[in-house]
């Protein structure tokens, strides 16, 4: 049961809701990568034992927009909701957006697809910039920020040091022109 208006379906199984998001996935395949992976196989033998596996692409690091700013998703989440009518899946994404300059900005979006979250998520993060104040490439005093039982301390650090910090801590510090040695 699709609803044409939202492009949201109800599903009433966890075991249906797999079989939506296998189909999804069959359907970005393209063509070419399946040329491709044909390609791949060793000559003379078939399918390998145990069937042909998927190589994953490497991660992307940052992606740099028309507009000059460096975008990095940090988290793709798929929650669900449970209605009468049976349980409604949707993605969330966190994305971190900044100019290298010490402008940057996080955005949390939240759709049916993940293309969808992850362009309502950059837009948020477009209106959600600050200025970081900096000396150079690292930052003019210590700052200790806090969030529920979540700590996350931030010092400057001399010439060359680097930022040692990893996931979204890491997405802000590059967004922001935090350099990275």
């Amino acid at each position: 049961m699709k609803n044409e208006e939202t492009n949201e379906q109800v599903v009433k199984s966890v075991a249906q809701a797999e079989q939506i998001l296998e189909q999804e996935e069959a359907l970005k395949k393209t063509p070419v990568e399946e040329s491709s992976a044909a390609a791949q196989a060793p000559a003379g033998k078939g399918r390998r034992r145990g069937g042909e596996r998927e190589r994953k692409a490497p991660a992307k690091k940052a992606s740099l927009t028309d507009s000059g700013l460096i975008e990095k998703v940090v988290s793709i989440n798929r929650v669900s909701k449970t209605t009468k009518g049976g349980t409604r899946l949707a993605f969330s994404a966190l994305v971190v957006v900044g100019d290298g300059k010490g402008k940057v900005g996080y955005g949390l979006g939240k759709a049916g697809e993940v293309a969808t979250a992850i362009k309502k998520s950059l837009n948020a993060a477009r209106k959600n910039m600050i200025l970081i104040n900096r000396r150079g490439t690292t930052i003019t005093h210590e700052i200790l920020g806090e969030c529920g039982s979540a700590s996350v301390l931030l010092k400057p650090a001399s010439e060359g040091t680097g930022v040692i910090a990893s996931g979204a801590v890491r997405a802000v510090c590059d967004g922001a022109g935090i350099l990275i040695f």
